[in-house]
């Protein structure tokens, strides 16, 4: 090691993939499979290697029968998120996933983010979500707001209202800011 790598920051070029231990294996594979439409790279009767891009692998579900259930009050991982290049390509996403019957159980518009959230058989929260800002610069100035300040959680949005008013050719930029969906009173109970 030279002068040179060690006093600079080196960090992960990527995330490479995530393992998953599950007693419900076979519903937990579909899952992810249908989810990300990925393909099976290996699979036997207890684990399973799923890949949705050029990886190896990004996905690893192994069978561990006598499993508790997923705590949802236990301390950990709260999700993973994925991030899509456009609004179109989430909002293709979310209809193709609706198509199938999975649902997302939350849909926030962060302020950088516009973002859906989903759980597995197990519980597993993943989120699938597209940058509102063009740069990290302007997404991250969002976090020095006073619209920030006030809500760092962000708005519920609707996302069937926001899939029509993108085919109604409402331009993308208004799509992506907080309200542009917003919630009926009768979704909100």
């Amino acid at each position: 090691m030279n002068s040179t790598t060690r006093t600079q920051k080196v960090v992960p070029a990527y995330m490479a993939h995530y393992v998953i231990r599950t007693n419900r294996y076979d519903e937990v594979v579909s899952w992810h499979k249908a989810f990300f439409q990925a393909d099976v790279v290996f699979s036997n009767d207890f684990i399973t290697f799923l890949a949705f891009d050029d990886e190896h692998h990004r996905i690893a579900i192994g069978r561990l029968p006598g499993l508790t259930d997923h705590d949802p009050q236990a301390s950990g991982i709260d999700h993973i998120a994925f991030s899509y290049r456009t609004l179109e390509e989430l909002l293709h996403t979310y209809r193709r996933l609706k198509g199938i019957d999975i649902l997302p159980f939350m849909c926030l518009n962060h302020g950088p983010t516009t973002s859906l959230y989903y759980k597995d058989p197990d519980g597993a929260q993943i989120e699938i979500q597209v940058d509102n800002y063009a740069t990290s610069t302007e997404a991250r100035a969002f976090f020095h707001s006073e619209t920030f300040a006030n809500n760092p959680i962000g708005v519920p949005f609707d996302p069937d209202l926001l899939c029509d008013k993108l085919d109604q050719g409402v331009p993308v930029g208004e799509l992506l800011k907080q309200g542009s969906a917003p919630v009926s009173d009768s979704q909100k109970h």
